[in-house]
């Protein structure tokens, strides 16, 4: 392992490699060292359902995705690795008046930023899943350029990929404190020895907080199971993802024809826990079938869960932060870092070699992205909470 690094990032998932290859990429830092306390896949990016979207209700959630979907549809080529990237759409459905109008609000702004999203009336959606049971939807919103990708290879190719260009990826190596003197780093400390540096990326998800307190940085933060389940392959019949925005329920076909899916779980224990429970399939069987009836005949093969890292005001937290120099967030996600990470990892390889060439030419101030700037920790302590209607499960 180097004994020095420009930057470290802590965190050996699909955040935390796309900012260490673009850092390596676009910026040519390739002194990058990335530590993984566990392996490759093992935390939330191996766990997730691979659902790639558009569709939300905040103009820089839908600008993000906009670009990062651009970035999945040319990930396989760019990487030489396949990640089953489908544009099979997501059909949102709603079962409420009040729902039904938040969502025809959210498709204005998606239609004002570009996006092809459309209202439709039940019958309409169910001519795209013609197997939906219409009994209590009351509308639905669809986006042919969604999709969904298979999650795996996309962290091993950003991992491949970032090992060529230079960057070192630690795994099985836990970050056990800080090294600082003042407000400044001076070395990241692990299980395996010391790396000097002075710029250090916090990008572990869920166990975000428990490296930012290292640092006596505070994040709101809080881990919540989400579990998921994949049933017997079945041929080929469901185009898009299907999401009831009414009870977090979600599901789509992959390409080996299971169905997988998941359903929100407000009674789940508190703290990083990834087990599984019978009440998971209880209420995920129920919400299932009663979406789509035929499918109350399938079996599930498979279950798990992986921890969403959720934050107040339902928005992530990135960027810098005032009481350390150089630390850099890039947390807090709820559910949806995988999809974001692609354009993520890029703005923020940007920020922090923008940040460092303005270190190396002593300027006193320093360029905030706006949207780090929008998306910064103190946003809690000055009040200013955002908002994000469009979250599932």
């Amino acid at each position: 392992m180097r004994e020095r690094a420009s930057v470290v990032v802590v965190g050996g998932g699909i955040m935390g490699l796309s900012i260490a290859h673009h850092l390596a990429k676009n910026h040519d830092i390739n002194d990058v060292v990335v530590l993984e306390k566990d392996y490759l896949c093992g935390g939330a990016s191996g766990r997730n359902g691979g659902g790639v979207r558009a569709q939300f209700s905040s103009e820089e959630n839908i600008r993000l995705m906009q670009e990062s979907i651009r970035m999945c549809r040319d990930f396989a080529a760019e990487m030489k690795i396949n990640v089953w990237f489908r544009q099979g759409g997501y059909l949102f459905i709603v079962r409420s008046e009040a729902g039904r109008q938040n969502l025809e609000k959210s498709v204005g702004v998606q239609n004002e930023c570009g996006l092809g999203t459309r209202m439709l009336t039940p019958k309409e959606a169910q001519r795209i899943v013609p197997e939906m049971d219409l009994e209590g939807v009351v509308a639905a919103s669809y986006n042919p350029d969604d999709g969904v990708v298979f999650p795996w290879p996309f962290v091993w190719g950003y991992a491949e990929v970032a090992g060529k260009l230079g960057v070192e990826i630690e795994t099985f190596t836990e970050v056990t404190g800080f090294r600082t003197r003042g407000k400044r780093i001076e070395a990241v400390q692990t299980s395996r020895g010391e790396i000097k540096t002075s710029r250090v990326v916090n990008a572990c998800g869920a166990w975000s907080p428990q490296i930012a307190a290292m640092l006596g940085v505070t994040l709101p933060n809080r881990p919540h199971r989400h579990e998921i389940c994949s049933t017997e392959p079945l041929k080929p019949w469901l185009k898009p993802l299907v999401a009831d925005l009414s009870n977090g329920l979600y599901f789509s076909q992959s390409m080996r024809g299971e169905i997988v899916g998941g359903i929100g779980n407000h009674d789940v224990p508190e703290g990083l826990d990834m087990g599984s429970s019978h009440k998971f399939l209880a209420l995920y069987a129920k919400a299932l079938v009663r979406t789509v009836p035929v499918l109350g005949r399938i079996k599930v093969l498979r279950q798990w869960s992986g921890c969403y890292d959720l934050t107040p005001d339902a928005n992530p937290i990135v960027g810098p932060v005032d009481e350390i120099e150089e630390f850099y967030q890039a947390s807090g996600f709820m559910g949806h870092g995988f999809m974001m990470a692609p354009v993520m990892g890029k703005l923020i390889a940007q920020h922090i070699a923008e940040r460092g060439a303005q270190r190396g030419a002593q300027r006193t101030t320093q360029r905030t992205l706006p949207m780090f700037e929008r998306w910064n920790l103190r946003r809690f302590a000055e009040g200013r909470l955002l908002s994000e209607s469009m979250i599932i499960g």
